[in-house]
């Protein structure tokens, strides 16, 4: 330590960067357009969404829809038999929906007849509640069939 002179000793300051958020704010995109800096954006379509909820080919038709063509809707008649086997069971809407993994509107839309049938929420709901949703045999309850072993 002897040698070192504070006359002759080299500082060097360096200022941090933006973080990685800070520069994809608006503000700093905006700053670096003023200064005249190349910017790339691009917005990411449907990022963070439930992929099982896509959008599909049915979609055209749907907004085409008219009188003549228009999708199946589910019927009333097993909007009330959910309705009747979650109560049964003493659940509400959001019990229901929590159980079965989907939205609360899902079962919602479901019960009061707006919802377009799929059969895989149809069989999360049927299991859930213990009745029969689907087949002739709507509202009676679901017999789980067994490995004939």
């Amino acid at each position: 330590m002897a040698d070192s002179d504070w006359n002759t000793a080299a500082t060097v300051l360096r200022k941090k960067g933006p973080t990685a958020a800070q520069a994809k704010s608006k503000q700093a995109i905006a700053s670096a357009q003023r200064r005249g800096e190349d910017v790339e954006t691009t917005k990411k379509w449907a990022a963070g969404q439930n992929k099982q909820h896509l959008v599909t080919k049915n979609t055209a038709k749907l907004d085409r829809e008219t009188e003549e063509l228009h999708h199946q809707r589910v019927p009333l008649e097993v909007g009330k038999v959910i309705q009747q086997g979650r109560q049964a069971k003493g659940l509400t809407q959001k019990d229901l929906a929590t159980k079965v993994n989907e939205k609360p509107q899902v079962i919602a839309d479901y019960e009061c007849g707006k919802a377009i049938p799929n059969n895989v929420v149809m069989g999360k709901i049927e299991r859930a509640i213990g009745m029969k949703l689907r087949g002739k045999d709507i509202g009676l309850p679901l017999e789980l069939k067994s490995t004939g072993k």
